[in-house]
């Protein structure tokens, strides 16, 4: 007993980076036993020795550093979480490649950094070429880089105030005491992130598990309803069958995942453990009130334009098609307000009924938003929406009243004062980090209307907006590998947000 405590505190002195990538090793045995099972003996060779590879190169590694003290600095967390990003997919992308050699290693990186950044955008258009292995392997990975967010969130992105945390005035996740941040002692990141950890791991997997039992009893298989419930709860979008319009779940499998998605649109959904959870909860926090705003507007707006201007298409006559198109909208709205990126099967019917064939500034809108802070949704973020609009009204009632003065409100407690100034100055990034890599995709051959959807859906970590917000599907297969390098850059820095990006570069910051 011992011994075993003395091998876990070990392990926990370890980098935070080393310790990722143990667990990343780890886990590659749950491909290698399915493959093992449906006896696709190639992927389960490829992705155990990739495992053995791993875990025998963390464990030399660990005794190398066995007994060395760890320098801590303010960023060092973030380091490791940049560094997962960027450097864990190499790894990822070493299986895939065995398992899949007909594809080169910039793919199969390309695939790794999609799937463990939450994008989901897909190289292969036909979910036939890659083996059910795969398949797995690559909804796992989203599902794991969704857990880490959730993680990071709160125990590093909430300590150094980004990741949205910039805009609010009150605790920090994983704060219950309010004394705790009077302290004089810092707390060990390497600690917050186990504690973390221990916190949120049970309520991913077990709604994670949940979702996965309610789709196999709507009739889905197994594969297909665990590859779903990981994509949704992670919002990746990942699919083995090409989406949930080719699921055959109709629209009550699609319900249940849309109850699934409102976890993405705001962090009081799973966990209560900041001040603003006693304010009411859901029922006066802004992020989820603005998300279902959101959800209900949108698909009305879409479904009354046939009657404003569409309205003598004879499918009007139908009430069942108008219901399947309305209901088309509300699903697909909020899976690309999460950024999870899944389309219904009634889109289609969504679509003919508003008289938008290819709605894609209404999705790539959605998808800029993004969902609530500390979730696996990316975007903008519903929180800074929220600081932006009330310093808006705020503006518009001085205009009328210049000397009024006005109190913030239950939910306006919730940010700083100035806020609303740092919200705009993360929306001048984004602006600036938009264009930028719209330029440096045109610079590689991509003409105007590509290089918006992919830079929009590479930032908000969207994937599938590649395949439905343009005229015509973009073939990511077809771009130069200098474009591909470009995106998964954009998919990292979408991810982290530019604000971290540039706190990893400010040295006065690591002499902390």
């Amino acid at each position: 007993m011992n011994r075993q405590r003395n091998i876990r505190r070990e392990l926990h002195h370890l980098p935070l980076f080393l310790q990722l990538f143990g667990i990343c090793a780890a886990s590659m045995l749950v491909p290698a036993v399915y493959g093992l099972v449906i006896r696709d003996h190639d992927g389960s060779r490829a992705f155990f020795y990739a495992a053995l590879l791993g875990l025998i190169l963390f464990t030399m590694l660990a005794v190398v550093l066995n007994g060395r003290r760890v320098p801590q600095s303010a960023l060092g967390p973030l380091l490791a979480l940049f560094s997962a990003f960027v450097f864990l997919p190499v790894y990822f992308a070493i299986p895939f490649v065995e398992a899949l050699p007909t594809t080169r290693f910039i793919n199969a990186y390309f695939e790794m950094v999609s799937a463990l950044t939450t994008t989901g955008a897909k190289l292969f258009q036909d979910p036939g070429r890659l083996s059910d292995t795969l398949h797995l392997w690559r909804a796992q990975v989203g599902w794991m880089g969704g857990l880490l967010m959730w993680v990071a969130a709160s125990a590093i992105l909430a300590p150094l105030h980004l990741g949205g945390f910039e805009v609010t005035a009150q605790a920090e996740p994983g704060r219950r005491d309010t004394g705790e941040a009077n302290r004089m002692t810092p707390i060990d990141p390497r600690k917050r992130v186990t504690r973390a950890m221990k916190a949120l791991l049970p309520i991913y997997a077990g709604l994670t598990m949940l979702l996965w039992l309610l789709l196999l009893g709507g009739g889905d298989r197994p594969l297909t309803a665990l590859c779903h419930a990981m994509s949704v709860m992670a919002t990746s979008g990942i699919s083995p069958v090409g989406g949930v319009e080719n699921a055959d779940i109709g629209v009550t499998g699609e319900a249940v995942m849309l109850l699934f998605m409102l976890f993405a649109l705001s962090r009081l959904t799973f966990s209560k453990d900041t001040v603003t959870a006693t304010q009411g909860g859901l029922r006066t926090d802004p992020e989820f009130r603005i998300g279902v705003f959101i959800v209900l507007a949108v698909p009305l707006l879409i479904f009354l334009r046939h009657f404003l201007g569409a309205y003598d298409v004879a499918s009007m006559q139908s009430l069942s098609e108008a219901a399947y198109a309305l209901w088309g909208a509300v699903f697909t709205v909020m899976s690309f307000l999460t950024t999870t990126g899944f389309v219904s099967e009634h889109w289609i019917d969504a679509q003919n009924w508003s008289g938008l064939n290819t709605p894609g500034l209404v999705l790539m809108g959605l998808a800029l938003t993004g969902g609530g802070v500390a979730t696996t949704a990316g975007g903008v973020k519903l929180l800074r929406v929220f600081a932006l609009y009330v310093n808006g009204t705020r503006e518009m009632e001085r205009l009328v009243h210049p000397n009024s003065v006005s109190g913030a409100g239950a939910a306006g407690r919730r940010l700083q004062s100035n806020g609303a100034f740092i919200a705009w100055i993360f929306f001048m990034l984004f602006a600036i980090s938009l264009a930028a890599i719209m330029l440096l995709l045109t610079l590689t051959g991509s003409n105007f209307e590509q290089a918006l959807v992919l830079s929009v859906a590479s930032l908000s970590t969207t994937g599938p907006l590649t395949q439905y917000a343009a005229d015509v599907p973009i073939k990511l297969i077809e771009l130069t590998p200098a474009a591909k390098a470009i995106l998964c850059g954009a998919m990292v820095l979408g991810r982290l947000e530019t604000l971290a990006i540039i706190a990893l570069l400010t040295p006065d910051l690591w002499r902390a």
